[in-house]
């Protein structure tokens, strides 16, 4: 369980400081217009922006918990909002740290804020001013606190006008430490870190489950693959048995060889079969042969009578002319073209 807390702690601390690093960039690139809210003794404020506008009050009142203005909501609205209260608001503390603690200022002070002011770190809202040095090894910093309820009074009564961040701050007359920021809260819908941070912990967590069922996935289609494969060597193993042993039947090769060698014509029975139907008076100039069926051309006396002398051989059927019979003054008989078919007759025990 340690370690599972501990491998949280180190994400949730990466997280926060990705969401940290990618706020603060997006502030830097997309900065909205800065209105301050500068409160006066007498409780109102006076309105500053860094860019003037025709219908910006010079001066707001704040009563019952409210701002009234006429034509705030357009000043107000998508811009950061920076509320500066009278001093006489917060209680100040000096502080004297190390000068290696100027890294960890706001935690060393969130952790002793119940020592330095009269309330918890839940009730309190406070900031520190820019650490300077007052010796060779020790810096000072400025406190800046008041409770939480006078700070978020004002912030409420700004939220309404939909602004993209408000802060409260207060000016720190103590060793000229000028403005410092107690709180700020970005509205809803702006980039937040808090939110980026879960954000970015749930995606996280997508990821890995994600990579942990594609793992899953993987090592079960592997093993699958596997199981097939080994099978598919089992049949060409068998297979190759089979061949060499001649013991697969009529589908061996040797057995195909065997079919084939009696059902095939052999080219020299077919010619022996031929010299002995064929008169003495008959010359073949052309002999083709293609599977069972058998081309001949030549010359003789009466090629008419070839057809029933080669179809009385038991070796030949179906004998026919497929071409003219032709007669030249140059040929001593007639020129013919006969095709027959082949009865294979070499078989194993003629």
């Amino acid at each position: 369980m340690k370690q599972f807390e501990t491998i949280g702690a180190i994400l949730n601390a990466w997280t926060g400081s990705v969401a940290a690093a990618v706020t603060a960039g997006f502030d830097r690139v997309v900065s909205p217009r800065v209105v301050r809210l500068i409160e006066d003794e007498q409780g109102g404020f006076a309105v500053e922006a860094a860019v003037k506008a025709d219908n910006l009050p010079a001066r707001i009142a704040f009563a019952d918990g409210a701002f009234s203005a006429p034509s705030l909501a357009p000043v107000l609205k998508g811009s950061r909002v920076e509320i500066v209260l009278q001093p006489t608001r917060f209680l100040f503390r000096p502080l004297e740290l190390p000068a290696r603690a100027g890294d960890f200022l706001e935690g060393i002070v969130r952790a002793q804020i119940d020592r330095l002011t009269p309330w918890n770190a839940s009730e309190a809202v406070f900031g520190c001013s820019a650490p300077s040095e007052s010796g060779t090894e020790s810096i000072t910093t400025v406190i800046a606190a008041t409770t939480r309820k006078v700070a978020m009074s004002y912030v409420q009564a700004v939220s309404g006008f939909h602004p993209a961040a408000v802060a409260v701050c207060t000016d720190v007359a103590e060793r000229n430490a000028g403005r410092v920021k107690v709180f700020e809260q970005k509205a809803r819908g702006h980039l937040d870190a808090g939110r980026l941070s879960r954000s970015l912990s749930v995606a996280l967590g997508v990821a890995a489950a994600a990579a942990l069922l594609s793992a899953t996935a993987a090592t079960y289609i592997a093993d699958d693959l596997g199981a097939q494969e080994s099978e598919l060597a089992l049949q060409i193993s068998q297979r190759r048995a089979a061949i060499r042993s001649g013991s697969d039947g009529d589908r061996s090769p040797i057995a195909a060889l065997e079919r084939r060698k009696y059902e095939t014509p052999a080219s020299v029975l077919v010619l022996d079969a031929l010299s002995q139907v064929l008169p003495d008076n008959t010359y073949v100039t052309e002999l083709h042969l293609a599977g069972n069926k058998l081309q001949i051309a030549g010359i003789t006396r009466d090629a008419p009578s070839l057809i029933p002398l080669i179809e009385q051989s038991q070796h030949f059927t179906r004998a026919t002319f497929y071409a003219p019979t032709t007669r030249s003054s140059s040929d001593p008989g007639e020129r013919f073209h006969i095709e027959a078919r082949i009865e294979p007759k070499n078989t194993a025990n003629p």
